[in-house]
Parts: structure tokens; C-alpha cells; sequence
């Protein structure tokens, strides 16, 4: 069971650090074209494009819907967890 758990904890954490990557991205001029930029936005707009349909940006500028979905991993992350070992 520790496997699953360590498995699973390390797939939350590589997630979460796709999304960092894309937030840190964003704030550099990139070609949104290269095929590493675009299979980052592929992997992680399953989760922020339902994200920013709900939360409009701040401003009209300051999307915090990555915020948002760093959180909502780490709590689904938690739950998870906490299952997994009551089990």
C-alpha cells in the first residue's frame, strides 16, 4: 500500500509542479507554438480551463486560477492520502 501511496503522492507533486512551470512561463514572452509549451498546456489545462470559466481574473488581468488549482490538488491530494492509509 506504501507504494501506491508514494505513487500516487509523487503524481500530485510533478502536477503541481507543471502547473508552477506554467505560471512561471507565463511571465516570459514564449512561443506558444513549441511543442514542450503546448504539451505543458495540454497536460495542465484539464484542470485550469474549468478553473478560469468559474474565477474571472482580478483586474481583468491576474488570473489566480492556478492558485486555485494548486490548492484544490493539495486538498484533494490529502483526502486521497488519508483514504488510502485508512484503508
Amino acid at each position: 500500500m506504501s507504494a501506491i501511496i508514494t505513487i500516487i503522492s509523487v503524481a500530485f507533486q510533478i502536477y503541481e509542479f507543471l502547473i508552477l512551470i506554467r505560471v512561471l512561463l507565463s511571465w516570459v514572452n514564449i512561443n506558444p507554438y513549441h511543442p514542450v509549451i503546448r504539451i505543458l498546456y495540454q497536460i495542465t489545462d484539464p484542470v485550469l480551463e474549468p478553473l478560469r470559466r468559474i474565477i474571472p481574473p482580478i483586474g481583468g488581468m491576474i488570473d489566480i486560477s492556478p492558485i486555485v488549482a494548486l490548492i484544490t490538488l493539495e486538498i484533494a491530494h490529502r483526502i486521497l492520502i488519508s483514504v488510502l492509509v485508512g484503508l
